[in-house]
């Protein structure tokens, strides 16, 4: 929790993977978005998967390219 607190993007998206497992997909969105802010390769190939979903989003298209993009890229 102190490296999540601190930022660290890959505590934040092992955070958001916690949250997600638990179905708590507001948590998961919250934390894999700022991991993704950081750069974390994870974070963006999570959130391009809860779009496809519509896991606590609502599913699109465009958002779930975006961030598989970036992903690869990364």
């Amino acid at each position: 929790m102190k490296r999540a607190e601190a930022n660290d993007p890959v505590a934040l998206c092992e955070l958001g993977e916690r949250y997600h497992d638990k179905e708590d997909y507001d948590g998961a969105f919250e934390n894999f978005t700022k991991a993704a802010e950081l750069g974390d390769v994870e974070a963006h190939f999570n959130l391009s998967v809860m779009y496809l979903k519509g896991e606590g989003v609502e599913k699109d298209e465009k958002k779930e390219i975006y961030y598989a993009e970036e992903a690869a890229i990364r």
